[in-house]
Formats: structure tokens, sequence, C-alpha cells
């Protein structure tokens, strides 16, 4: 390890509880994605953060969901300006409340509280290294944290400044948590959300049912075929996780709506899937039933390709150095990294401090893995090629 490098890793070293203490202020602000204010609220804790480092954040606006997030650190020597991303989210998929019904506590070297590890530990991680660089120096490019504020639903505003990033960027390091023992994400699937609307027809099903149309029958019939289209092996899933509908008990179903989840692979498996399940909903076997398909949002597969199996083995390698082992596996979840990697950037994800049980109130981070991740992440950009 170089000089430079022992300055860095020793520097993360002694800045645990400072992590631990952004990590509090971060799980204690509530920012479930449909919490505009709450999103943006968590976004000013890292942007106070940014500036007592000396850098100055920019940020995307939205109407609807939480502002986009970015601060650079610059480097005025080299040739190639393309900036390393490091890359997280802030919102979380639990309801406004969460975090005063149940804040930040910690047992043990486990921490808890919504979204402790998915990933407000990420970003915490991403600052501090950040940090690190703005005051030692040693980065090999400009660096770029990039904080996005609606990853749990598919990022319908922060993809396109995403992608914008990424098509400018050399290589994107994604923090979402890692998982114990100690293995980081080499690739993942995507994933399609759909909503699917049922329109029939109300009668009064005891007196004149043979008038109605069953919406809901439609879409009974809709969900066994829907589920067929399942092919494990290939890695393609299909799943109609909610159903709503109806008027009242003792009417036919004038409506009926869906909500559909498609799991797959590679990018060439998408469409031919989308193109099965939109034949399945637009074809209706209930007479005068009718029905339409919307997405609702959209993740894209994360796919290895030889430069981030490059990233793969320089971040193996740091992990050996500090004195832990890193395995790569293939998620069936979804993340933002696949809309860097589609970018043509090479992209590693799920770097993050170790983590698990995301989206339920069991979620944990292990608070031992803050400095040694911060550290393996660090001596990852200073030697990328």
């Amino acid at each position: 390890m170089s000089a430079q490098e022992q300055a860095i890793t020793a520097w993360l070293a002694s800045q645990r509880p400072a992590m631990v203490a952004l990590l509090e202020e971060l799980v204690n602000t509530d920012s479930g994605t449909y919490d505009k204010a709450g999103v943006d609220a968590a976004g000013e804790v890292l942007k106070r953060f940014f500036r007592s480092i000396g850098l100055e954040p920019t940020t995307t606006p939205h109407d609807r969901f939480g502002e986009a997030i970015r601060a650079e650190l610059p480097h005025a020597t080299t040739n190639d300006q393309r900036p390393i991303v490091l890359l997280g989210h802030r919102d979380t998929v639990f309801p406004k409340g969460e975090p005063q019904r149940r804040p930040f506590t910690v047992k043990g070297n486990l921490a808890y509280g919504p979204g402790v590890a998915d990933m407000k530990s990420g970003l915490v991680m991403n600052a501090f290294v950040l940090a690190a660089f703005a005051k030692l120096g040693g980065h090999p490019a400009p660096i770029a944290m990039l904080v996005t504020s609606d990853e749990e639903i598919a990022s319908p505003s922060s993809r396109p400044v995403i992608e914008a990033e990424a098509r400018g960027a050399r290589a994107v390091f994604n923090s979402e948590p890692s998982q114990a023992p100690h293995q980081i994400t080499k690739g993942r699937k995507g994933g399609v959300f759909m909503v699917m609307d049922v329109v029939g027809k109300a009668s009064h099903s005891g007196a004149f049912y043979e008038r109605g149309i069953s919406a809901i029958e439609e879409i009974a019939r809709k969900v066994i075929q829907l589920h067929k289209l399942t092919d494990l092996p290939a890695g393609i899933t299909v799943n109609v996780g909610t159903i709503k509908g109806g008027q009242t008990v003792n009417t036919v179903a004038p409506w009926a709506s869906a909500e559909i989840d498609l799991r797959y692979v590679t990018a060439a498996q998408r469409q031919p899937a989308i193109d099965a399940i939109r034949a399945i909903v637009e074809t209706c076997t209930v007479k005068g039933a009718t029905a339409t398909l919307t997405i609702s949002g959209e993740f894209l597969p994360l796919e290895q390709s030889e430069e981030s199996r490059k990233m793969l083995t320089v971040y193996q390698g740091a992990a050996r150095q500090l004195g832990f082992e890193v395995e790569a596996v293939f998620g069936g979840g979804c993340a933002d990294s696949g809309l860097t990697a589609a970018q043509g950037c090479p992209t590693l994800c799920s770097v993050g401090p170790v983590g698990g049980h995301g989206h339920t109130p069991e979620e944990f981070c292990d608070l031992d893995t803050l400095v040694p991740c911060a550290q393996a992440l660090a001596l990852s950009v200073m030697r990328l090629d």
C-alpha cells in the first residue's frame, strides 16, 4: 500500500464515530419516496456535509419527487475529466412517521432503523470517501457523488439524471448494501412494473346478474395465464402482486386493476416477455370486457462487462489487502446500477456496508463494516486503470 493509500485508509479509520453520527441523523430524517419534503430534508443533511468539506452541491429539482443532488471534487491535472461516480439513493419504502416509531438504535455492532442499510449507510460511506479525497488528495480523476430521490419506485424522476451522469463518467460505484458474508453484486435482473386495468359493466348481482360483465372474473382468468409465463430456468418471473376492483358485494364488478411485476436477466428477454404479457392482458375471454396495460416503472438489468469485471478484480484485491474476502453474486433485485451499465459505463454494485432485511422492521447495518467498506472503495477508486 502506498503512502497516499495508507493516509487515506488511516483517516477513514479515525472517522467511525462521525460516520455513525451522520448515519443516525439520516436514518432519523423521514424520507419515504412519496414524501418530497422528507426526501429533500434528508438531502439537506448531505448538502450540509458537502459544504463542510468545501464542496458546493448542485441540484436537479422536481415538482413531485425529491431533488437530485450532486457534489464533485475536481481534479486539476488529469487530461481525462470524466468523473468516477459514487451513486446512491436516499428515499426509503417506509410510511411517513416511521423514524419516530422506531428511530435509529444500536445493539452491539448492529444498527437498526428505516433505511439504515438500504441505503443510508452507503450514502454515509460515499460521503466520507469523498471527504477523504477532499482532505488528503490521491484521487486519480474527478470524483462525483450523486444522490437520487426515488430509486425505490424505479427512479421516474432520477433516471434521466443518472443516465446523463453515466454517459459522462469513467466508472460508477453504486453503494447499495452488501450482504453477509460480504457479497457484492456482479449482475442484477431487470424489472418492469405494469398496471393492468379491466373494464366491465355493473349490474345487480341478484336480480340482473346476466346483464353484468365482471371485470374481476376477467382479471382472475388473466392472473393464471400471466403466472404461467414464469420461466425459472431462464430467470424470468411474472408476478401479479396486487389486485383491486369492484363496487359492492352485490354488484357485478364494473372494473378491476392489478399490478404486474416482470423480472428478467438479459436485455434481449425484455421485449418478448412484455409482448407476451400484453397479449394476455388485451385478449379478453369474458364477453364484453376490455383491458389495457400500462408500464408504471422500470429498472434495466445490470449485465457484467469486461470493464466491470476488472473493477471487481480491483475491489476484491483492495478488500483482501484490508483483511476481508468479497464474493460476487447475481441478484434478482433491481437497482439504479442497471441504468448506468446500460449506458456503457463500467459499474460495480452493492459496495456499501453489510446489511440485511431491507424493507422490513428488522433491517440492519453492521457498523463494523462501515470503515472497511469505505477503505475498500477508496482504494478501488485510487487503483482504477
